[in-house]
């Protein structure tokens, strides 16, 4: 074997080497910047405001607007859970699975906040 033919050799492997390091150094940055749900959660407010919040983070409870909604749709790739109370805790969830929406009841409150089910 000749020396020239082991130096592409090597280069090669070398090459590959960087590679799959500089992929898995990425995918582990990624993963840092936290899921979000893809796609929008759009909700109708008392007053008839339509708000659109467009992939909110997996994570947390996300409150709605002040005068709360009535209406929500789910348009995202993650189910919802709806909540009265302003921290997503508290009786009377209401479960929204992804592409579907739902309304509230004559005489019941409005929602106040909603979390992700992951």
């Amino acid at each position: 074997m000749s020396v020239t033919a082991t130096v592409p050799r090597r280069r090669r492997r070398l090459a590959v080497a960087a590679g799959v390091s500089l992929l898995a150094l990425a995918a582990t940055g990624c993963s840092g910047l936290g899921r979000t749900a893809v796609g929008p959660v759009t909700y109708t407010t008392e007053r008839e405001a339509v708000i659109q919040v467009n992939s909110p983070s997996v994570r947390g409870c996300h409150r709605i607007a002040p005068a709360g909604a009535h209406e929500v749709e789910n348009g995202t790739l993650v189910d919802v859970i709806l909540y009265r109370t302003r921290d997503c805790t508290g009786r009377g969830t209401t479960y929204v699975p992804t592409r579907f929406s739902d309304v509230t009841a004559p005489g019941s409150g409005p929602w106040r906040s909603y979390s992700f089910v992951h």
